[in-house]
Order: C-alpha cells, then structure tokens, then sequence
C-alpha cells in the first residue's frame, strides 16, 4: 500500500481502498476473507474453444456461480428431510394438476 493511500498520518484518515471495502480489514484471515466472498457472491467466467488444425470445433462458455445456499434459497428449511418432504408434495400436486 502506497504512503498516500494508509489510513491515518498527519493528514488524518483516508477513504478505504476498493479492495479494503470487498475485502474487509488487513488483518482478516482467509476464513474471513471467504465467509465475506460467498456472503456475497462470486461469479466466475470463462470461455473453452477446441480446434483442429486451426479450425474451431467446439465454443463454450461457462459461468460459475459460488454463494451461500441461504443467499440463493433463503425460504428454504434448513432441515433436509422437511425440504425434502415440501419439494415431493410440490412435485406431486403439479403431477395431479396436469392429470
């Protein structure tokens, strides 16, 4: 970290770097680090071409999405066999609907 961008000094308090601001303070763990990361959300992108002899066979591009489960289904039972059980009766009243 550059002397103009640490906090405090004669000049009083700076504002917290971008990086400080997703990061959380210098002194975080990992842990910290990746409790705070998925919290939040990280999305990974990516792009797969397979040629041969200069000739693009095959284009993919994924996304990855890593997050908390109760960030994404925060609705949801904690409890797996109640989940479980809410999401066969769903299925089974659709099931009869469409009957």
């Amino acid at each position: 970290m550059s002397p103009s961008r640490r906090r405090g000094g004669p000049s009083g308090p700076t504002e917290p770097t971008e990086q400080e601001r997703i990061l959380g303070p210098e002194d975080a763990s990992l842990l910290d680090i990746v409790d705070n990361l998925l919290n939040k959300g990280v999305v990974l992108s990516g792009d797969i071409t397979i040629g041969l002899a200069q000739v693009d066979l095959v284009y993919a591009r994924l996304s990855l999405l890593l997050s908390a489960a109760d960030r994404v289904l925060p609705g949801e039972d904690t409890e797996f066999i109640k989940r479980h059980e809410a999401r066969r009766a769903l299925r089974d009243a659709r099931r009869r609907a469409r009957a």
